[in-house]
């Protein structure tokens, strides 16, 4: 009677990340700690949240905050884009996401940059920063709709590519 992990890992919870928010074990690498926090936000499990955020930066951790957003938003899943070391025998590391979720309707996906580092041989949260969007810088000039078609067919762009 297993349900999918939040994570998006495509495991069990139980043999997934609700060992990490119960302390069953540790997370091994950056992005086991990763999908474990985007599984407590799903999940609303704040105390874990903030276990696992550095020692070193828990004066910037807001757990009524936390709380209101894991609790006001509907989490849809989670996409890991690259991850950058963080393997069990580093010290830091970075994952790169795309979390979804809804709040008030609106579909939000959050793409971030998350920086982990090690204290004591355990994975941390040690910060996050937003992925800025690339813009789309176009190669050639604009086909205006009433341009000729550059197809070559001799009508205007809106009544035949266009």
């Amino acid at each position: 009677m297993d349900e999918k992990c939040p994570c998006g890992s495509g495991n069990d919870y139980s043999a997934c990340c609700q060992q990490l928010i119960e302390g069953a074990r540790p997370a091994s690498t950056a992005e086991e700690m990763m999908r474990s926090r985007y599984t407590a936000y799903a999940t609303a499990k704040i105390d874990y949240l903030k276990s696992t955020t550095h020692p070193d930066k828990l004066s910037e951790f807001d757990e009524k905050s936390a709380l209101s957003w894991a609790k006001k938003s509907a989490w849809h899943g989670l996409s890991v884009v690259a991850v950058e070391k963080g393997g069990a025998e580093d010290e830091t590391g970075t994952v790169e996401f795309v979390a979804e979720y809804s709040q008030k309707g609106n579909r939000v996906k959050h793409h971030e940059l998350s920086e982990f580092r090690k204290k004591d041989g355990a994975w941390y949260f040690w910060d996050g920063s937003p992925v800025p969007v690339e813009t789309y810088v176009r190669q050639g000039p604009k086909v205006g709709r009433n341009d000729p078609c550059p197809c070559g067919s001799g009508k205007k762009y809106k009544k035949c590519c266009g």
